[in-house]
């Protein structure tokens, strides 16, 4: 069985005074209050997603 790459995305930052586009990119990685994380699969759709609030969250990488 295949092994898949995962991310833990923990949100670092506070994202008044962003674009509001941001507040929407961080409620779709599953993240809504401040210090909150998610663990999600580590592809494309995710990456760009990170890509877009590099400066709110931190990133792990999970094997």
């Amino acid at each position: 069985m295949a092994e898949t790459n995962k991310v833990k995305i923990t949100y670092v930052n506070s994202v008044i005074g962003y674009n509001k586009k941001q507040a929407l990119v961080l409620e779709s990685l599953g993240l809504k209050k401040l210090n909150s994380s998610n663990i999600l699969p580590d592809n494309d759709a995710v990456r760009g997603m990170i890509f877009k609030v590099q400066h709110l969250v931190s990133v792990e990488n999970i094997k």
